[in-house]
């Protein structure tokens, strides 16, 4: 069971993905992980990832593909897996597909967890943290005991500069415009399904299992 997840930065599709992965005991992979584990343990590819990164160069999709699928062959991954995060963009998503083909292999489901652009803005501007010991809260979800200040070690909370308002909402014209036609792809290829990411977390958990049976 191969399993894309697709949603705008804050929509909780990796919540999701950890939920599919514990239930199925299936791997969480994200591209970012993948990256760092190249890169620290100082692989071939990582060496060329890195060679990239130290340029300020974006990594290309080809070596992108090749350190995934690296990953995605190991022994752990023969029962399937679960790639948040990646593809981005339809040249990956190609790219990817290609791959799998040589394979002899595809994408089983694209589940998209989709949450209206005013409720991500909402949910993540209001999240805080603190910058001492590193606890995390919501004003609305899971408010601070007195207004600002932690509850584990009396620091003042802040709020972090990726879940700022103006922040929030240049990442959405970034995902709108570059991930967002992922969803026409996967419908074409038959293994889209949508789930409403404005429901409970485990209500949405529930509209996955039904999915994946």
């Amino acid at each position: 069971m191969k399993i894309v997840m697709l949603g705008a930065p804050g929509a909780g599709k990796g919540t999701q993905a950890e939920k599919i992965a514990a239930e199925y005991g299936l791997p969480h992979i994200s591209t970012g992980d993948i990256f760092r584990k190249n890169i620290k343990e100082g692989t071939d590819l990582g060496k060329e990832a890195k060679g990239y990164m130290d340029a300020g160069k974006l990594v290309p999709d080809e070596l992108t593909v090749r350190m995934l699928l690296d990953r995605v062959s190991g022994d752990d991954c023969r029962g399937g897996y679960i790639l948040d995060g990646f593809p981005r963009t339809i040249p990956q998503a190609e790219a990817l597909d290609g791959e799998l083909k040589k394979l002899g292999e595809d994408i089983d489901f694209a589940i998209d967890v989709e949450v209206p652009d005013e409720n991500i803005v909402k949910r993540m501007s209001g999240r805080r943290a603190c910058p001492k010991c590193g606890a995390t809260y919501h004003l609305e979800f899971i408010p601070p005991k007195k207004e600002g200040i932690c509850d584990e070690c009396g620091a003042e909370l802040t709020i972090r500069d990726d879940d700022k308002p103006e922040t929030v909402k240049k990442r959405l014209d970034v995902y709108h415009d570059q991930t967002q036609p992922l969803i026409e792809f996967y419908e074409k290829k038959g293994v889209l399904h949508t789930v409403d990411g404005t429901a409970d977390v485990s209500d949405v958990f529930e509209a996955i299992k039904n999915i994946l049976k």
